[in-house]
């Protein structure tokens, strides 16, 4: 099989682990190398007609099912309600102490939402004080219990200044940093797209999206605070808070707690980093990807054989 077959053969099992069929500019923004777009084209509709894909409206897919275009464009209407809703969440947010940006993650930077979709945003706090920033804001997020809306801040990736590179580097984490929506904080996005250029190794063709973010505000509030904390004191109580959290959180895996997903709770820290880890699921699902990818190319084999 040509490079190219196989790249378009990954990149549609790579979503068909998420039941989502993509669009022929899709598929090319998330090709692992780049090609010329004729030839591209003559390699898609080659796997069409030899019915290794399949292609139904404007959304191709590997399975033969209509249902998962539905599915698609319901998620798509239900994302255009919580995308805006997260812009206002992302306009409080950039309100509190050491936080320097905010973007939409998760499914939702895909542009799918159902009704069970949560609000997951990737935040990146001041150097040296992601702790303190966490804290006061998921303080905030418990009071959000009191109305119901605590699926709108589901504040779950926490990175600072000082380590602005993603060290895990995969399919995965590079369509993750890559679909990002930025909401606030356009300066520190740039930054972190320069720390994060090695996502062209995995999806060359990707531009990364910095002009959805606004210019990060302050406040006299939020500089007052910064301004009292920006001594020994705030490093302390930065230090402190990530012990505590650290803790309680190796005590809730311990305890095998699930979250409203089913999942079992988990996070990783570090001074410069907190970011979840539900049942290791980033290796679990590269597993399945590869494992995807070799059975589909098992497939083109035996129908050449054939």
């Amino acid at each position: 099989m040509s490079e190219i077959k196989e790249d378009i053969l990954a990149t549609l099992a790579y979503f068909d682990l998420f039941n989502y069929p993509i669009t022929r500019g899709e598929i090319y923004l998330f090709l692992q190398n780049k090609y010329d777009y004729e030839v591209f084209d003559d390699a898609l509709n080659c796997l069409l007609k030899g019915e290794l894909i399949h292609m139904f409206d404007k959304f191709y897919t590997l399975r033969n099912d209509h249902y998962l275009i539905v599915r698609r464009n319901e998620g798509n209407k239900k994302a255009e309600e919580l995308i805006k809703i997260a812009e206002k969440v992302g306009n409080i947010l950039i309100r509190f102490p050491y936080v320097r940006g905010i973007a939409i993650s998760g499914s939702l930077s895909k542009n799918y939402a159902d009704e069970d979709s949560d609000i997951d945003l990737f935040i990146i706090t001041a150097k040296n004080r992601l702790w303190i920033a966490r804290t006061v804001m998921h303080v905030f997020k418990k009071l959000t219990f009191l109305v119901n809306k605590e699926d709108y801040f589901c504040m779950n990736y926490y990175i600072d200044e000082h380590q602005l590179e993603i060290v895990e580097k995969s399919i995965y984490t590079a369509i993750e940093i890559g679909t990002l929506i930025p909401l606030q904080g356009d300066v520190v996005f740039e930054k972190f797209y320069t720390a994060n250029a090695w996502i062209r190794n995995f999806i060359p063709n990707k531009n990364m999206r910095i002009a959805t973010a606004k210019r990060a505000k302050t406040s006299f509030l939020k500089r007052l605070f910064e301004l009292l904390l920006n001594n020994r004191l705030g490093n302390a109580i930065d230090n402190m808070m990530m012990k505590i959290t650290a803790s309680r959180w190796l005590k809730k895996t311990y305890q095998k707690k699930v979250n409203h997903h089913g999942a079992i709770m988990g996070m990783t820290t570090g001074k410069h980093y907190s970011k979840p880890d539900p049942e290791n699921f980033q290796n679990k699902l590269l597993a399945r990807y590869e494992n995807k990818v070799s059975q589909l190319l098992q497939r083109y084999e035996s129908s050449l054989a054939h």
